[in-house]
């Protein structure tokens, strides 16, 4: 029992255990359960379990508000509906992904699996770097503000540039230093094939998928990048950023498949994300030198909602076009 109290980053051990027990809960019954066998999950299935994964995050966040109060708890969906929102960016990439190593559909759902696997992992690494980082330099929650004010004003005024994976260098890195497959061997990340055409004796290869892998925990790091600094200018409570990251990243296989197809009706979504940046990087400054002390949670989560929303609707109305007629 003691240990099950014993504090953990800034949290008693129980809470960590039952967090990471729900999580991994959910991963079982989706690949054990609802994906036993290589299928393409169509947008009906795909758009139930993301609204599955959806609604346990936020009765996680309920959860936490019972456990934490109401701060915590508006910390938490505040940090949960900013990560869900970056996640839209991550689809578009994701797409152009599987389209340049032309993944099938019945394949994507084992690497975007996997890489929410890796991403766990290194979300927990980045921000247990971070929250070490805050507790002993609070001065970098400032270098934090500022790269999320600058990333914000470049996704304001720089337009976007092409994105071409062929000439990505960890793409070229991985070419270069494995042996790779010409084309895809089901499912298979590796396969044991002859070591050149001809000879009996085999090695193991790589194959596209590995590398699609790869290109995708790759693209969450990225993202990372931003919307790990984003949380914590929210709080700098570890469970609170830890938790309502991985509840937002955990549905994003979902996501995908439920919005591949019309990621370009949310065009301008990324205005608003841009803005929601700005503010939460502001927050930093006013909390310290405006509010005397931080900016209030009921705040920060009704900008972010209001900003989000605002986007959504914007980019849905100004879409409007590309919806085919009903007929």
């Amino acid at each position: 029992m003691d240990i099950l109290l014993t504090l953990w980053l800034g949290k008693p051990a129980w809470m960590w255990i039952a967090f990471l027990a729900m999580v991994l809960a959910l991963l079982v019954f989706d690949l054990g359960v609802l994906n036993r066998k290589n299928q393409e999950i169509g947008a009906v299935q795909s758009l139930k379990l993301s609204a599955f994964y959806i609604a346990a995050g936020l009765l996680f966040g309920l959860w936490v508000w019972h456990m934490l109060g109401a701060t915590a708890g508006m910390q938490y969906y505040t940090g949960f509906l900013i990560e869900k929102s970056l996640s839209l960016d991550n689809v578009f990439v994701i797409s152009l992904i599987f389209t340049f190593f032309a993944v099938p559909r019945a394949y994507q759902h084992r690497v975007l699996f996997w890489g929410i696997l890796g991403v766990i992992v290194l979300r927990a690494i980045m921000i247990g770097l971070g929250a070490t980082l805050v507790a002993q330099y609070y001065w970098t929650l400032y270098l934090f503000g500022g790269f999320l004010i600058l990333t914000g004003l470049k996704m304001l005024f720089m337009p976007e540039g092409d994105t071409n994976l062929a000439d990505n260098l960890i793409l070229r890195f991985l070419k270069r230093h494995l042996r790779v497959t010409d084309k895809l061997h089901a499912q298979q990340f590796f396969v044991r094939l002859p070591v050149s055409v001809g000879s009996t004796q085999t090695v193991w290869w790589a194959t596209p998928l590995f590398l699609a892998l790869c290109m995708v925990e790759l693209v969450d790091l990225v993202f990372a990048v931003d919307s790990v600094p984003a949380i914590f200018a929210i709080t700098t409570d570890p469970f609170i950023v830890y938790t309502s990251n991985i509840f937002a990243i955990l549905g994003l296989r979902a996501l995908y498949f439920a919005l591949a197809a019309v990621i370009h009706r949310f065009h301008y979504l990324k205005y608003a994300l841009a803005l929601v940046l700005v503010f939460i990087g502001s927050k930093i400054f006013l909390g310290d030198f405006v509010f005397d002390g931080k900016v209030p949670a009921t705040l920060s989560l009704a900008v972010t909602f209001g900003l989000l929303s605002a986007g959504v609707l914007f980019s849905l109305w100004k879409t409007r076009a590309t919806v085919p007629a009903m007929k």
